[in-house]
């Protein structure tokens, strides 16, 4: 155990060796979150779209089942051919991590619209409120609570994924992996895992606070509830 804690130091105490996992933590934040803004985005549309009209409700839920059942290097791999870029370019894993992110995002969308009270949205209604004022200001609004844990599983899941473009050479903190994998060095694996870890949770935590100051109602209601317990 000591000799694996002296080659991690030696191994940290590099200035290059610092400079690489500085470069590659930020590849991996880039490819990771830009993925996932996108990847909501659609996914709001995709669900507004299903909630409004019931037919594409079932089509959106299989197609984003088996879209999400693609391997992911398989779907690196072949982007290339479809969108017309270089095996290398880092687009193909902000596609590939996007279409994963709308996929999984396109069911809770859909939960969560549904979860708003429909008394609530025909209060909207009947004070003038039309649809896409409705849906932004009303709607979207109510449904945050339910939409962010499936963006907080999302964003793991994309954390996660990032690594394995490392595979096809598209950098991020992968390289650590493939790096430690082909010299039989340990010490950039654990340094690889231990930040994949510590960016989800930071993420997550990130996220969570988000949410908090989007659904501020919600602190209010349990405010009464933790006054009454004491």
């Amino acid at each position: 155990m000591g000799d694996f804690f002296g080659e991690l130091g030696r191994y940290l105490s590099s200035a290059n060796n610092r400079g690489e996992i500085l470069a590659n933590l930020l590849d991996n934040i880039y490819l990771a979150l830009v993925p996932l803004v996108a990847g909501i985005v659609l996914a709001i549309l995709f669900g507004w779209l299903g909630h409004r009209w019931r037919p594409a409700r079932s089509v959106l839920l299989v197609v984003g089942n088996l879209l999400y059942t693609i391997p992911s290097l398989a779907l690196f791999v072949v982007i290339p051919g479809i969108i017309g870029t270089k095996i290398l370019d880092s687009v193909n894993v902000i596609v590939a991590l996007t279409i994963y992110t709308t996929a999984l995002l396109v069911r809770p969308v859909l939960d969560a619209l549904e979860a708003v009270p429909p008394h609530i949205v025909a209060a909207a209604t009947a004070i003038g409120y039309r649809a896409p004022r409705r849906f932004f200001s009303v709607e979207l609004p109510l449904a945050v609570p339910v939409l962010a844990a499936g963006v907080r599983v999302a964003s793991v899941s994309n954390i996660s994924l990032v690594s394995v473009g490392a595979l096809i050479g598209t950098g991020a903190l992968g390289v650590l992996f493939t790096d430690g994998f082909q010299r039989e060095y340990f010490s950039p694996i654990v340094v690889g895992i231990v930040l994949t870890m510590l960016l989800a949770l930071i993420v997550d935590l990130l996220l969570v606070v988000l949410r908090n100051l989007l659904t501020p109602w919600e602190r209010a209601g349990r405010a009464p509830v933790a006054e009454v317990a004491g």
